[in-house]
């Protein structure tokens, strides 16, 4: 079963001679790339040992025996290859430059895929700068599974998250699946690269964030309940952020109203992961425990972000918060004075009429409705100011928003 993937038309619409999707393992990109390619691509992979030596060890030879176009995995494990590509492209816009014959949009010559970010970084911006479009794709959203999958229960798909294989291979396990990526992936991969030499600690406060998913970003008590220095506890966020597991989303800053809170929340892009480092191994227990409301909160932010990534919008996102309290949980900046109010709620029953609060209305006097992201499938009008709008309807009100970029 193939399940299609709300990017797939800008990748096919680029004529960037260099294609880079980046993106956690197993979130798809290979099974993407590899099936917008074919059959015109030839595919490699440098999980395969002996490619990787040749790329490493004579990356000009490696180049001529695959012919273009050519999809490239795992692009991070040969860093050679990356000065050598950048001569190519180089010499081919060259030719292009000075060719008698008429005028074409060059088409895309490589594709590459890359799944820890942390490598990437290492290699690729300087590399490549200017010569590559990069694409972000992460687990599949609640819009691009239902409609392939559309009997699939939400509280199931909160609780697999989106991981392509556990909706493709439905007799898949997810605790077993995600018990195995945390241990080959995480564990692995993240703290190899990164260099963590406290391996069972890193593990532990990755637990401590997936508890505190959707919640006010607190390093001081991480770090007290972990044992782990704070400046330690920080550097580790940011390499979970770099490799697209978790977001910081920054609070909305105003040098003039000094009632806003300055601390981020914490949100993971799949709530599969988060709900697996919880440890929890059953639904109905989940659904039935304070957490929920919070697992809830960051569906709704994955299904916002993921809808920014897939179609490249040129959108920020904030949480809204003052000191007393009051609060929007995601700001949708548009641009050229654009905003819209998002709530995550996730009953009907708490998704009673919620006024704007008035600190809120004199900042933002444009913004007129705020809307409740409900887990219930009927949108429902509960005020002038307020729309309950269901998290299955969310992509395509997204897609409705004035002025695309």
């Amino acid at each position: 079963m193939w399940i299609p993937r709300d990017i797939t038309a800008r990748l096919q619409q680029s004529s960037q001679l260099i294609q880079i999707l980046i993106g956690p393992r197993q979130c798809g990109k290979s099974s993407l790339l590899s099936y917008i390619s074919s059959p015109s691509f030839q595919e490699v992979t440098l999980d395969d040992f002996q490619l990787r030596h040749l790329a490493n060890t004579d990356p000009a030879l490696f180049l001529a025996q695959h012919a273009t176009p050519l999809l490239i995995e795992e692009i991070q494990y040969a860093p050679p290859l990356f000065p050598e590509l950048k001569k190519r492209v180089d010499e081919l816009k060259k030719q292009h430059l000075f060719s008698s014959l008429p005028q074409h949009s060059p088409k895309v010559l490589f594709r590459l895929t890359g799944s820890n970010q942390i490598l990437m970084d290492r290699n690729v911006k300087e590399s490549l700068a200017g010569r590559a479009s990069y694409y972000y794709l992460n687990t599949l959203t609640v819009h691009e599974i239902l409609r392939v999958l559309p009997e699939t229960p939400l509280d199931e798909v909160l609780f697999k998250g989106g991981w392509p294989e556990l909706y493709t291979q439905p007799t898949l396990s997810p605790v077993q699946y995600l018990n195995d990526y945390l241990l080959t992936y995480v564990e692995k991969d993240i703290v190899l690269s990164a260099g963590i030499q406290k391996q069972q600690a890193f593990h532990t406060v990755l637990g401590m964030l997936a508890a505190r998913t959707g919640q006010l970003m607190d390093y001081s008590a991480i770090a007290k309940d972990s044992g782990i220095q704070s400046v330690t506890v920080k550097e580790w966020v940011a390499i979970l952020q770099r490799t697209q597991l978790v977001y910081l989303l920054p609070p909305f800053a105003n040098n003039l109203n000094k009632r806003l809170t300055k601390s981020p929340k914490i949100y993971f892009l799949d709530t599969g992961l988060a709900v697996r480092l919880q440890g929890w191994s059953e639904k109905n227990p989940l659904l039935n425990s304070p957490q929920i409301g919070h697992l809830f909160e960051t569906f709704v932010f994955a299904e916002i972000i993921k809808y920014i990534q897939n179609y490249g919008k040129n959108w920020k996102i904030f949480v809204w918060r003052t000191k007393e309290g009051e609060e929007i949980d995601f700001l949708l900046d548009l641009g050229q004075n654009r905003w819209f109010a998002f709530d995550a709620k996730l009953s009907m029953h708490a998704a009673q009429p919620t006024p704007l609060p008035s600190t809120f209305k004199k900042m933002f006097p444009s913004v007129k409705h705020l809307y409740l992201i409900t887990w219930s499938r009927k949108k429902l009008q509960l005020s002038p100011e307020c729309i309950a709008l269901p998290i299955t309807e969310l992509h395509d009100f997204l897609s409705t928003l004035p002025l695309a970029n």
